[in-house]
């Protein structure tokens, strides 16, 4: 499959029923490494990574640009293979998980085709999984709900907010019904009044659904609002440095982010980056 059909696959693998979850653990990675051979010698992305991500979690990734983060995320989309170590997404492998369709990848730039209104971008993948018409109706329209964007079906994306395109290519990931929700800097090229309301609405949309999300940022508030656990990993090659479980309340507002047990979280996971030298020139 190429073209089209293979673009939209690679960014909207969805859930299968089977093997959605395993043993409450939806990742699980054991001394993962990944080398990427280049011209100019070896680049080692990742080493040695032990991670646990179970079922129903707000798992974010932070660490400096370049220190894999990315990486290991597209590692557990399938679209990276590690050299060493072993990985496992809902029990099985993620070549198995992406057949399954077991998780939706959103990545930093919306992606919506421009000739295809906002309907039919979020249709997109399921006409390619042979979905009846009437099924994919109902779920673009139940999926756009939950991303407050009914009413904007016909609106083309150049018609959209920035906000509100990358809210249409999250309902476009959630279509598939993934358990598993993948998102690399969905919110990172937005002003920080609409990152804040974002990031909001993705805490409402994530309790709601139930879906265990892993979501990679370079914000620290970003990191310590959204999570349930955060993942600090240090300069290339990508390691985990530290990995912090929130104590915060699950129903949380934008007000959270004055108090004490908040600024307790950020100074850990500042403190982390600055051990791993993150911050060096």
């Amino acid at each position: 499959m190429a073209g089209l059909e293979q673009a939209a696959m690679t960014q909207t693998a969805g859930l299968s029923e089977t093997g959605a979850r395993h043993n409450g653990r939806a990742i699980e990675a054991k001394n993962l490494s990944l080398t990427f051979t280049t011209g100019d010698g070896p680049v080692h992305a990742l080493s040695e990574v032990d991670l646990q991500v179970n079922t129903g979690d707000f798992v974010s990734f932070i660490g400096p640009s370049g220190c894999g983060k990315t990486t290991l995320l597209r590692v557990i989309a399938d679209l990276e293979t590690p050299t060493a170590g072993s990985i496992t997404v809902n029990g099985v492998s993620p070549a198995e998980a992406r057949l399954a369709r077991a998780y939706g990848y959103v990545f930093q730039s919306a992606s919506l085709y421009p000739w295809r209104n906002i309907a039919r971008n979020v249709a997109l993948p399921l006409e390619i999984m042979g979905l009846t018409k009437a099924q994919r109706r109902e779920r673009v329209q139940s999926n756009l709900a939950l991303v407050n964007l009914s009413g904007f079906e016909k609106k083309f994306p150049w018609q959209l907010s920035g906000g509100m395109q990358q809210r249409a290519s999250i309902a476009r990931a959630l279509a598939v019904e993934p358990a598993l929700l993948l998102m690399d800097e969905p919110f990172g090229a937005l002003d920080e009044i609409v990152r804040d309301h974002l990031n909001e609405q993705l805490l409402k949309l994530w309790d709601k659904t139930s879906k265990t999300v892993v979501f990679v940022t370079h914000s620290i508030p970003e990191a310590v609002f959204l999570s349930t656990r955060i993942v600090v990993m240090s300069p290339r090659p990508g390691r985990i440095i530290d990995i912090i479980d929130s104590t915060l309340p699950r129903q949380r507002d934008l007000d959270i982010r004055e108090t004490p047990e908040f600024l307790e979280i950020a100074q850990r996971v500042r403190e982390g980056l600055r051990q791993s030298h993150s911050y060096d020139e």
